[in-house]
């Protein structure tokens, strides 16, 4: 009984309409169009995480037109959680937003605009070093995963518009 079902579920599988986000792999048509997205520069010391990911995940070919350019904002804050009854902070949530709008070079045209972001929870400890240490790990982090959502989303664009199957 048992193995008809599971041959039964492998042989309706092919009906559900899924289809793997990166078909053809760095062939494909979603990895070609991700390599034609430049990414403009980010300020500041998350800026330069995120636009290090973004880079290495897109592996932009270094065309000197690119298709897309990829505009990004980022809002990064550090919020002091869990007040000792002395006011010292034991707990701090550190949260990284960005916006981003994927252009269009050759009209100038936004044809993608949305955000994405993530935050981390870091523990205060008496030993300042090991904090400091906490909090860039935790800024690390969040600009992998925030660089993470944003080339995912950019990839179901290139999904939807190339009509990649």
């Amino acid at each position: 009984m048992r193995r008809t079902l599971i041959a039964a579920s492998i042989l309706l599988l092919p009906g559900c309409g899924l289809q793997p986000l990166y078909a053809g792999g760095s062939s494909g048509s979603v990895a070609a169009t991700l390599r034609q997205v430049s990414v403009d520069t980010i300020p500041g010391r998350n800026g330069w995480l995120v636009y290090n990911n973004l880079k290495e995940r897109l592996a932009e070919a270094g065309e000197t037109r690119p298709a897309y350019r990829l505009h990004v904002e980022l809002d990064d804050s550090i919020i002091g959680l869990g007040i000792r009854g002395d006011r010292a902070v034991t707990r701090e949530r550190r949260t990284l937003r960005a916006r981003y709008q994927l252009i269009q070079t050759s009209s100038g045209q936004v044809v993608l605009d949305a955000t994405a972001g993530s935050d981390a929870g870091i523990d205060v400890v008496s030993s300042e070093y090991a904090t400091v240490a906490a909090e860039q790990t935790a800024e690390e982090n969040l600009a992998n995963v925030v660089a993470d959502q944003i080339v995912a989303r950019l990839a179901l664009y290139a999904t939807r518009t190339s009509g990649a199957k």
